[in-house]
């Protein structure tokens, strides 16, 4: 190889995958393509696509839920969803129940927290 290329290849050796993610990103949007697995143009992108971090999460209510947080979990559900006291309470009590099957990190995060404080275990799944 050249020196070009050596030192290009030195550079990206020194990458985070999350860089890498990152950088297989801009490309893609730069060239107009998608890497795909079997590629040997893109190594770096292919490397780098296994770990991209999920920016939309399914919201799951995991059991069993103590019946004494039961009453706190169902507001909490009714206060996240918009359901009617019937159907937050059917959802609580057949956990493990998906609250929300797309959502953005932070609203995941945040409806995990509200959750949890009323007793719940929730379980975050990146789509």
């Amino acid at each position: 190889m050249n020196a070009h290329l050596d030192d290009l290849v030195e550079k990206l050796s020194q990458l985070s995958v999350l860089d890498m993610a990152k950088l297989k990103k801009a490309l893609e949007d730069k060239w107009g393509v998608k890497a795909a697995v079997a590629s040997v143009a893109a190594p770096v992108a292919v490397a780098a696509a296994p770990v991209s971090e999920s920016t939309e999460f399914k919201i799951i209510l995991e059991a069993p839920i103590p019946d004494d947080k039961k009453i706190g979990v169902i507001k909490a559900v009714r206060e996240v969803t918009g359901f009617g006291l019937k159907e937050a309470k059917d959802l609580v009590e057949g956990a493990p129940k998906e609250i929300k099957a797309s959502s953005p990190k932070a609203e995941a995060e945040e409806i995990s927290k509200k959750l949890q404080a009323a007793g719940a275990k929730v379980t975050l799944k990146g789509l």
